[in-house]
């Protein structure tokens, strides 16, 4: 069994409006991610999944518990997390190349030696042809995967995904669910990724974490045991997304039951 890199202890998170409202976001979430897990994070609008995902990268503080990574607690962004947000936020002025490099950059390694592994990860994500463009010459599938390499350029044991394909349209969007599986494949990353889309949820994950309205709470795991690549028109695929969707809309009436947190197994 793989050992656990990541452990998120009852965290609580409050935001306090300009105009003194406090917002419960957060309420006694506790998960632990294994190492190569492939964890998908599900939920209602609003349910906290995108700050919880920031806590968890050390760019949001915690009103109240832990969040631990390979036995240390996360206090602040640390290299070896590694965060794909839905904007691409790349340099309009750098290239590609240039681009993918930015973090060699940063922690000051050699010219030759940035070169070297921003074509390694070009090369991963099939881009390698495309190193001297500029953002503005890519289509948002593109960018999304330059985004993507620039990430994994930076060698993070964990990378941390905020709905990346969310902005992109249905036939690019189910194209890089697979070239993301390819490259986890490849590099076999723990991935944590945030998602609105239960049929994407499903199609990646190894494990679905179903998160209720806020405060937002684990309200169920689901470990899918299905066989990789996934078939959509299997009716396994379809009663699994069905059950999740029934949850989320009971979330959504709010006539659902104080549960405990469960755990399920999906063969």
């Amino acid at each position: 069994m793989n050992k656990d890199i990541i452990k998120v202890k009852n965290i609580d998170k409050t935001f306090v409006t300009e105009k003194g409202q406090s917002i419960h976001a957060l309420q006694g979430v506790s998960l632990e991610i294994r190492n190569n897990d492939f964890v998908c994070l599900v939920g209602p609008s609003g349910c906290g999944k995108s700050t919880l995902l920031r806590i968890i990268a050390g760019l949001e503080r915690a009103s109240a518990g832990t969040v631990v990574f390979q036995g240390q607690p996360v206090t602040k962004p640390d290299k070896r997390l590694g965060m794909v947000f839905q904007e691409y936020s790349l340099l309009p002025w750098r290239t590609v190349a240039d681009n993918v490099a930015l973090g060699l950059e940063f922690a000051k390694k050699p010219i030759r030696e940035r070169r070297k592994v921003s074509k390694r990860f070009l090369d991963l994500v099939g881009l390698a042809d495309f190193a001297t463009s500029y953002p503005y010459e890519l289509s948002g599938g593109m960018r999304q995967r330059v985004a993507i390499a620039r990430a994994l350029a930076n060698d993070p044991d964990v990378l941390l995904m905020d709905e990346p394909f969310g902005a992109l349209d249905a036939h690019t969007r189910i194209l890089l669910q697979r070239e993301l599986l390819r490259i986890w494949e490849a590099n076999r990353k723990t991935i944590v990724f945030v998602t609105h889309s239960v049929d994407e949820a499903i199609y990646l994950a190894d494990r679905i974490m179903v998160m209720s309205k806020g405060p937002g709470k684990i309200r169920d795991i689901i470990n899918i045991n299905m066989a990789r690549p996934r078939n959509r028109a299997n009716p396994l695929y379809g009663q699994l997304s069905a059950r999740i969707l029934d949850m989320l809309e009971e979330e959504v009436q709010g006539d659902l039951p104080l549960l405990e947190q469960k755990v399920s197994n999906i063969v």
